[in-house]
């Protein structure tokens, strides 16, 4: 620091020679140093432009992954990285300006000026010890963090978007330095903050003038995706505040019996309700060929299964905190989840037992190296496969990026199975008019959002009965678009808007549906041996490296296999291709079944050879 206090002290000496008056000394010294640092306030003007032109992106990451901080922090880390941002760069200012304020109370204090006078102000003085009117210079040092703080809450590209309990600790802890600093330094010390503080506004107006924010930033988008989180924090806090206290024991009650059974064999995890259908028939056979108690943990304390519950059949409510704890004491020779990313995030593997065996057992058809991220399953030690392709990928990935091997299971998708029961049972029904069935999904760009009119007006007056189905989050979330939609078509007779999901009758008795990348093409086609038309909206990618596996994903393999997928921009042939579906042998139910059977294993026995495999693990654990 002796260093630069000499080399302050110089240059404030040869401004001095200059000016030959203190006061104009320390305003031009203070004017060099923001010329010197002027590249590195561009920089920062940069950065904060780009971190607020993130704000959008990052509001829905918290949106999508509310609750989960770790994924969440990962997902911003991948923003961060992919837009280049540095959050370190925003703190280069302020040290400067801590070095440099060291700097210049040294460099005054070298400075050997005989006439210190500046307005009348003695600038040499330290006013908590001089008093008198020296005390107007720690007072208007305060007033100038006041005015900078309050002018930069307004027009800072980064500070603006602060919250105001941020901008108000922000404010006062500036202007109570800021009146400290003025106390107990030299007047003249205190005169350099004044004016280096009000340089720095009219810096940050320059900069907003010549590198505008709103040439960058998506304003309007970043108040949406404000209110989209308020919204969602809003019923978070409503969802926390309605865990009653009854919920809350049941929860200390269930963690504790669950490890007072000891020597438990095996354990089924549930997200929440509706996930018990993929386990279901498995858990079914094996309760009705073994004595095997099984074991069933939910995060959902209104999950169906509790119904269920009986000696042989435990079931369990815990919550995502304590499941954090519950996943690291875990003490069972065989765990099953449809949750990926084991030992990536919040659930780990158990640090009591190193010999459980995890089993991923997938609730879709669709690609894990496409429509999971990547390394999702390396800590699984089984995998339950769908089909030849999620075997092919699983073996690619160990090949590829040196991973054990792991045991994989040509299992299938009892799910399916058990629709083709169900379909297979139903008289058989033929409509007339012909019904397609439009079922997007409710990821982002689907049909809905990018060309549901078009799809509408391209259909409408061709002799069919449409019906429309979103998927129920869409409406849970998005309501009002729904509403619109149907005001639109309402007098219409040949369109309907479906929002009661509780039969899948609308499903089975159509002829065609028509979708974007829902995995719910999959279900209607192999069941109902009838095709899917595909509409080429922008892919759903959950790992962006999927082509380092030479292995064609099953969800863009398929799409030409049991249908047809038209670009967003033929739409008006969509009449033409339905035709072809309706007609062509290569869509006929023979076709259908064939590839049903090329593309998924086990066609209805796919439980019985998942039980089997359970049972005869737990038989050779037993036994070892």
């Amino acid at each position: 620091m002796k260093i630069i206090g000499d080399l302050f002290g110089q240059v404030m000496f040869l401004c001095y020679e200059l000016t030959h008056n203190y006061g104009i000394t320390i305003i031009l010294f203070t004017f060099i140093t923001k010329i010197i640092l002027l590249p590195i306030s561009i920089l920062v003007q940069k950065n904060s432009i780009k971190m607020v032109k993130m704000y959008p992106e990052m509001n829905r990451i918290k949106v999508k992954y509310l609750g989960n901080k770790d994924l969440a922090s990962e997902e911003e880390y991948s923003l961060y990285k992919r837009e280049n941002y540095h959050p370190m760069l925003d703190l280069i200012p302020v040290i400067l300006q801590l070095v440099i304020l060291m700097g210049v109370v040294d460099g005054i204090r070298k400075l050997n000026i005989p006439d210190t006078f500046f307005l009348g102000l003695n600038l040499n003085v330290i006013p908590i010890k001089n008093g008198g009117i020296s005390i107007i210079i720690p007072i208007l040092a305060a007033f100038s963090s006041w005015l900078m703080c309050f002018t930069q809450n307004k027009a800072n590209v980064l500070q603006s978007e602060q919250s105001k309990a941020n901008k108000i600790i922000t404010l006062s802890l500036s202007v109570s330095l800021s009146l400290y600093l003025g106390l107990f330094v030299s007047g003249g010390v205190g005169f350099y903050w004044v004016v280096s503080n009000l340089m720095s506004i009219i810096l940050m107006y320059l900069l907003n003038y010549f590198i505008n924010p709103k040439n960058y930033i998506d304003y309007i988008d970043l108040e949406k995706s404000k209110k989209e989180l308020e919204e969602l924090n809003y019923f978070h806090a409503q969802s926390k505040a309605k865990r009653s206290p009854e919920l809350i024991s049941l929860e200390k009650k269930d963690y504790k019996r669950f490890n007072q059974f000891e020597n438990k064999q095996i354990v089924f995890y549930s997200e929440g309700n509706g996930f018990y259908k993929y386990f279901k028939d498995v858990i079914e056979i094996m309760l009705k060929k073994t004595d095997i108690v099984i074991h069933y943990v939910t995060s959902d304390p209104r999950d169906e299964v509790f119904h269920l519950q009986n000696d042989y059949f435990k079931v369990y409510y815990i919550g995502e905190n304590k499941l954090i704890v519950l996943m690291m004491k875990m003490d069972a020779d065989i765990v099953v989840m449809t949750m990926p990313d084991l030992q990536k995030y919040h659930i780990k593997r158990s640090m009591v037992r190193n010999d459980i065996e995890y089993i991923y057992m997938d609730h879709g058809i669709g690609s894990i190296n496409l429509m999971l991220r990547k390394h999702a399953l390396d800590y699984f030690d089984t995998i339950f496969a769908t089909n030849d392709i999620s075997y092919a990928e699983i073996r690619k990935q160990e090949e590829i990026y040196g991973l054990r091997h792991k045991t994989v299971l040509k299992y299938g998708f009892s799910l399916i199975d058990n629709m083709i029961k169900s379909y297979n049972e139903q008289p058989v029904h033929i409509n007339n008019p012909r019904v397609i069935l439009i079922a997007p999904s409710w990821q982002k760009d689907n049909l809905l959002d990018l060309c549901i009119d078009e799809i509408l007006e391209a259909l409408l007056g061709h002799g069919y009965q449409i019906i429309l189905r979103p998927h129920p989050q869409y409406v849970r979330h998005f309501e009002n678009k729904l509403e619109v939609l149907k005001n639109k078509y309402v007098l219409n007779n040949d369109f309907i808007l479906q929002t009661d999901f509780s039969s899948n009758d609308t499903v089975f008795n159509a002829d065609i549906l028509i979708t974007d990348w829902s995995g719910i093409a999959y279900e209607y086609s192999f069941t109902t041996l009838k095709p899917s038309l595909f509409i080429n909206t922008p892919m759903k990618i959950m790992n962006p490296d999927y082509q380092e596996i030479d292995v064609t994903p099953f969800d863009i393999e398929i799409r030409n296999r049991i249908g047809i997928s038209v670009e967003l921009d033929q739409l008006d042939t969509l009449p033409d291709i339905i035709s072809r579906l309706l007609l062509e042998d290569t869509y006929s139910t023979e076709a259908l079944k064939e590839m049903r059977n090329k593309y998924l294993y086990n066609i209805s026995s796919s439980a019985e050879v998942g039980a089997k495999y359970l049972i005869g693990r737990l038989i050779e654990m037993s036994k070892s």
